[in-house]
């Protein structure tokens, strides 16, 4: 809650909005807090000794899988896609803040801009650029000036201050080959990726944040707002999926 620059200014916001439910607020306590009550806090407390995955146990069986070799339930487990039990919920929950992010950058681009944004969901064409586990979230195209942008959205633990680091890390490396083969195949254009990398209850480095958001010719005056309610969005995500 007390790390710099990490938009906490506007989870406040959030935090103090009335509309929002109680039982959200103590969510975000809870995880703030690190005790949210999966197996592996359970265990710590001792009030169980078994720390596996009941979601994926669950979700397993009700398949007729395996359940042997079941993962650790911890927090960051249930709150990502490798969770067999949650993956719908994490997926949509992604999506979610997805759709969001692009269609407000897009809505505030400045008047001059020429940047095109094409994504998996509208545009089927983009389906046949690259593999399901290896497409990125969108592209954003600059015929003008032959630039394109490859945008990737994370989102991380925020408890401590090199997550988000190594979430934009593991987003780069995860398309260094096809930004490497596009700059072979396209030597007059220039290739670039953005990561839009923010933690499970909203952290954001504000400053890579609005330098990213420069970089797609969003009005300077629009990028709080844009910024805030990216925050509120991945913040009612988080309480979608605990």
């Amino acid at each position: 809650m007390l790390q710099q620059n990490k938009s906490r200014a506007f989870f406040e916001k959030y935090w103090n909005d009335p509309r929002v439910p109680w039982r959200h607020k103590r969510r975000e306590i809870m995880a703030t807090a690190g005790i949210i009550p999966v197996a592996k806090w359970l265990a710590k407390i001792k009030q169980q000794s078994d720390v596996s995955c009941r979601l994926c146990l669950r979700a397993r069986e009700q398949r007729g899988a395996s359940t042997e070799n079941l993962p650790e339930e911890t927090y960051g487990h249930i709150n990502s896609a490798f969770c067999d039990g949650m993956a719908t919920a994490v997926t949509a929950a992604h999506h979610c803040i997805l759709r969001h992010e692009y269609a407000s950058t897009q809505a505030a681009q400045t008047p001059a801009s020429k940047l095109r944004y094409v994504t998996s969901d509208k545009e089927s064409s983009m389906n046949t650029l690259w593999q399901e586990n290896r497409r990125p979230d969108s592209i954003v195209i600059n015929k003008n000036r032959r630039t394109l942008y490859v945008l990737e959205s994370k989102r991380s633990s925020d408890r401590d201050e090199d997550s988000l680091r190594v979430k934009e890390d593991e987003a780069n490396e995860q398309h260094k080959s096809i930004i490497e083969a596009l700059k072979a195949a396209a030597l007059a254009w220039m290739f670039e990726q953005i990561n839009f990398v923010a933690g499970r209850r909203g952290a954001v480095v504000e400053d890579e944040f609005y330098n990213k958001l420069e970089k797609l010719n969003v009005q300077a005056g629009k990028m709080d707002k844009i910024l805030a309610a990216r925050v509120q969005r991945i913040c009612k995500a988080h309480d979608t999926v605990i």
